[in-house]
């Protein structure tokens, strides 16, 4: 079984926890990262732009306190453990402010409907749980191993802690809750497979054994360690619900598609999109005048096995004029 020296945990401890001599200046720096991480993040959000996002999560500090309590867990120190849960906590709700006070400053709410980047956060499913944890399990190797300490880069890209939080603040200024909710628990998904993954990679390491260890344990990491398994095992729920939903939206969604695709090409017309909506499935055709009986498409999706599905058809008639040149 692989080990770890003593040498290892205080390396470990001077850069994870915020107790040493000098804490000050380790607190400024993460306020200040943070700070700017959650402009960077919010305003990649709300430019759609994915490299200014994946820039935010490079920046982003949230990462050194998540792996403090995991570290502060298995040692058994109850004081760093409190510090670095305040410093998640904190870092958080700061977070989802400044994706809040962004929002203000932007014409148009910036909403699922309105962003893929957003969209793309606000319905986590059980695969994004899985992935997690496999990140977790990198960063927490990482950790323990200070020869391969240069893939944190790429850690802090798969494993997306400040952008969710910034898209919690956007959408709740855009009035989206339910949107919101989806990205906290994006957040609170990554954030419990780090704690999970960390824990296990520095059980397998045998870092509680350390000397060092022993002499400063004031809380049993085993109690911990099961509030730890248990919060992911709960957060596992909403993400299966969530997986089943969208796969179930994305099967229908092909049944429609396929039958109205063959009602407007059987009537000259051309099938522009299919899209979920709260109410049900928009469906949108544009083709040449007359505007085909909408009735006909009502009466494919009942035969195909739809007759309980709810569909908004919005037909765009397009006329078509031949200007010769001269």
């Amino acid at each position: 079984m692989p080990t770890i020296t003593d040498a290892d945990v205080t390396r470990m401890t001077s850069g994870l926890l915020f107790d040493e001599l000098d804490r000050a200046r380790k607190l400024s720096r993460y306020w200040v990262l943070l700070t700017l991480a959650a402009l960077i993040a919010s305003a990649g959000v709300v430019a759609d732009s994915t490299a200014t996002v994946i820039g935010a999560m490079i920046v982003a500090p949230l990462m050194t306190p998540i792996l403090g309590t995991v570290l502060s867990v298995v040692i058994g120190d109850l004081r760093n453990l409190a510090i670095s849960l305040l410093l998640v906590v904190t870092g958080a709700v700061l977070v989802v402010a400044i994706g809040w006070a962004v929002g203000t400053f932007v014409p148009v709410d910036t909403v699922a409907a309105t962003s893929p980047q957003v969209a793309g956060r606000v319905q986590p499913r059980l695969i994004d749980l899985v992935a997690a944890l496999a990140t977790g399990v990198v960063g927490a190797f990482a950790l323990v191993r200070s020869d391969v300490s240069d893939t944190l880069p790429g850690v802090a890209i798969a494993i997306s802690l400040v952008p969710p939080l910034a898209v919690v603040g956007l959408t709740l200024e855009g009035g989206a809750g339910d949107e919101s909710a989806g990205a906290l628990l994006l957040f609170l998904t990554n954030v419990g497979a780090i704690l999970l993954s960390g824990l296990v990679v520095l059980t397998i390491y045998r870092v509680s054994t350390a000397r060092s260890v022993r002499a400063r344990r004031r809380l049993d990491h085993r109690a911990a360690t099961a509030v730890v398994v248990v919060a992911v095992l709960a957060l596992a729920l909403p993400l299966s619900a969530t997986s089943q939903r969208v796969a179930a939206d994305s099967l229908r969604d092909a049944e429609v598609t396929d039958v109205a695709t063959t009602w407007a090409e059987a009537r000259g017309w051309e099938l522009v999109g299919v899209e979920n909506t709260p109410d049900g499935v928009e469906v949108r055709a544009a083709g040449p005048l007359p505007v085909p009986d909408p009735g006909t498409l009502r009466t494919a999706l009942d035969r195909d096995g739809l007759a309980d599905l709810d569909v908004r058809l919005e037909l765009v008639p397009v006329e078509r004029t031949d200007l010769p040149g001269r």
